[in-house]
């Protein structure tokens, strides 16, 4: 049962919202034999074409129900369904991965009787394997069975290294009319967006146009999944999905629209959300790391310094540690290529300074080692440069991180 707690003015969170919050959609997930016994094939439908726009991952290597997915949306910048396996990412597998990833998408719009570009597809899990056809097709066919039709079990079906589902849901008032925003992430190792082994997908009622959409979500991307990072590889497979379907009839929404930046707070809002779920849930971590860089010549720059300290490994080893070696957090600064005067650089931990105008201060060694111990840990910066900021999210590198990759295909 869903219940609003009130975040501010502009909008509110849905209590266990997610993407079927929006009206119009639903979702659903089976196993199709893909895994030995979790969920592994999920899907998200509107009832009726959705204004879609997506960004995908920069690997050069990217899989085919990336080209397909991309491909779908170029005809009519809708989609109506979207099908999902894990266990197995359809990527270096050639000719025959185009082939299937068409051949999933084919099965699945015939299934749902809608036209073929109306059905995005994405495959998360191991590289350089085919798809089982076979099964996916035999779950493709059960597919409306009832008892499929739930949307935990969509969260659920998309997940691979993945602890617990991620999801989130706001509403707000636009045009007298009420605008929910879902979304469904999956992701936990090999994040390192632009973009990551993430999946993202966030639905909408609102009825958005299209390139003021693409627009939109490439901006919060920028500000949100592209500040996240677990171990710094960039997968083959990501993509982040968007999808109005206008049930809300409210006046097409673009940059003209006077609420135009309430939905983008929004947007910004659940993006964000999702980010922060996936950093927490990296492989083996234990604490959440914030990162927020304040004082900066430009924007850019504040973001590349944040990400470059979530992403230094003796940063994240040392978070583990509950050891506050602040030197290497000055040294991610350094290297971050962003311009800055090491002598105006002041770091905390916490509450906690312990650098300032880059010079070390005298501090509570057991303060700051019991505050690194807590779930979430933020370290500020401050570069008294500007007054521009960013934020990034990580989280701690630990030894179940090795356990789980040195035996991920086993």
């Amino acid at each position: 049962m869903e219940t609003k707690t009130s975040l501010k003015e502009d909008f509110e969170v849905i209590m266990n919202g997610n993407v079927t919050s929006p009206v119009g959609f639903t979702a659903g997930g089976l196993h199709c034999g893909i895994k030995r016994r979790r969920l592994d094939l999920g899907w998200i439908y509107s009832d009726v074409p959705a204004t879609a726009a997506g960004v995908y991952t920069l690997n050069q290597f990217q899989a085919p129900p990336l080209l397909v997915t991309k491909e779908s949306i170029a005809v009519e910048n809708k989609i109506q369904a979207l099908l999902v396996n894990s266990g197995v990412a359809n990527a270096c597998t050639g000719e025959q991965g185009l082939t299937d990833a068409y051949d999933m998408q084919q099965s699945f719009s015939k299934k749902l009787g809608i036209a073929d570009h109306y059905v995005a597809v994405a495959s998360t899990g191991v590289i350089g394997v085919p798809l089982p056809m076979d099964k996916i097709k035999n779950g493709i066919a059960q597919s409306g069975d009832l008892q499929n039709q739930e949307t935990e079990r969509f969260e659920k079906a998309i997940l691979t290294t993945d602890t617990c589902v991620k999801n989130i849901a706001v509403q707000l008032e636009i045009d007298g009319k009420k605008i929910t925003i879902g979304g469904a992430a999956k992701g936990s190792g090999m994040i390192h967006p632009n973009m990551a082994t993430m999946l993202a997908f966030v639905t909408t009622d609102a009825d958005v146009a299209h390139e003021s959409l693409s627009s939109a979500l490439k901006q919060v991307t920028d500000r949100t999944y592209n500040q996240i990072t677990v171990d710094g590889d960039c997968s083959t497979n990501d993509m982040v999905l968007v999808m109005a379907n206008g049930k809300a009839q409210n006046k097409p929404l673009d940059e003209n629209h006077t609420a135009w930046p309430k939905f983008m707070e929004a947007l910004e809002y659940v993006s964000k959300s999702l980010a922060k779920q996936i950093a927490r849930d990296g492989e083996g971590a234990t604490k959440l790391l914030e990162v927020q860089v304040k004082g900066a010549a430009t924007e850019r720059g504040a973001r590349q310094i944040s990400k470059a300290i979530i992403s230094s490994n003796l940063v994240k080893t040392a978070i583990y540690g509950a050891d506050p070696n602040w030197g290497r957090i000055v040294c991610a600064i350094g290297y971050s290529e962003q311009p800055i005067q090491p002598d105006k650089v002041n770091v905390s931990l916490g509450p906690i300074p312990v650098v300032e105008n880059g010079l070390p201060l005298h501090f509570d060694e057991e303060e700051a080692t019991e505050y690194l111990q807590q779930e979430n840990v933020y370290i500020h910066v401050d570069l008294q440069q500007g007054e521009e900021e960013g934020t990034a999210w990580g989280c701690d590198l630990t030894y179940d991180y090795v356990k789980i990759n040195a035996s991920y295909r086993t």
